[in-house]
């Protein structure tokens, strides 16, 4: 895919860091001496973790470098570093590993999530947070909008875009983690976002979801494509009473926590 947008994902901060700060408070640690913000996007979640730890040393990993620049300007004095959450492997096993809104890019939950938790130190933490969206009418119209039209051929299998099969039951993911785990929490919240209309929740999509739906396509087709989707959004998602529109946000929450 293209490089992110920080711009773009930044504009819903507030609403982006929320989950973000109720899966730190369920973090379990005291005093770590080094936490990994694994996908720290602009440093939004890494400022967080500097925030709640101040003595620990904090390191922001992504695979973006326009996040990495934006993330370096807002937190000039943490580190940030180049790295795949697929492959990344630390020097130094950390006693958090905190992932919020990363892992549901990446396929192979099974193997991958098991992997991250044995990388921590005695008595560390795996935290994870991921959308789980994926059936809600924001991601299945981009499904629907990217099968029919003139963009269909070039974006491809809808459901390879719209990473179908990746995400587990949340139950699978205590399942994979809780043998070799002291404890681990797992629950699934649904967030109802205020959106000021259609437009704002394409807009909230376009940073996030409908990158691998935009990325292969022209000028021409891209605007085609997100003109198609509008009109679906804004007949899924009605104005309320007060005119504003409510977008469901469903996410995954993990936090296993090692024997000490």
């Amino acid at each position: 895919m293209a490089d992110w947008n920080p711009a773009l994902y930044t504009r819903f901060e507030d609403e982006r860091t929320r989950p973000a700060a109720e899966l730190l408070a369920r973090v379990p640690l005291d005093a770590p001496l080094l936490a990994v913000d694994l996908g720290c996007g602009p440093g939004n979640s890494t400022a967080l973790i500097a925030a709640r730890f101040p003595e620990a040393e904090v390191i922001g990993l992504d695979t973006s470098p326009a996040m990495l620049e934006s993330a370096r300007a807002r937190l000039p004095d943490l580190s940030f570093a180049l790295a795949d959450a697929a492959t990344w492997a630390p020097e130094r096993a950390p006693d958090l590993i905190y992932a919020n809104a990363v892992l549901q890019w990446l396929p192979d939950h099974a193997t991958l999530l098991p992997r991250l938790f044995g990388l921590l130190a005695p008595g560390g933490v795996l935290a994870v947070q991921m959308p789980d969206n994926l059936a809600e009418p924001t991601h299945r119209l981009m499904r629907e909008v990217a099968a029919s039209g003139p963009w269909a051929a070039a974006i491809g299998d809808p459901a390879v875009a719209g990473r179908l099969g990746r995400m587990l039951e949340p139950a699978a993911y205590y399942d994979l983690l809780a043998p070799s785990a002291a404890a681990v929490d797992v629950w699934r919240t649904a967030y109802h976002h205020r959106m000021a209309d259609a437009a704002a929740i394409v807009e909230w999509v376009r940073a996030t979801g409908l990158r691998p739906f935009l990325d292969p396509l022209d000028a021409d087709r891209e605007a085609g494509f997100l003109a198609a989707y509008a009109r679906a959004i804004d007949a899924a998602y009605p104005p309320r009473r007060d005119g504003q529109r409510l977008l469901a946000f469903p996410r995954v929450f993990i936090v296993a926590r090692k024997a000490a």
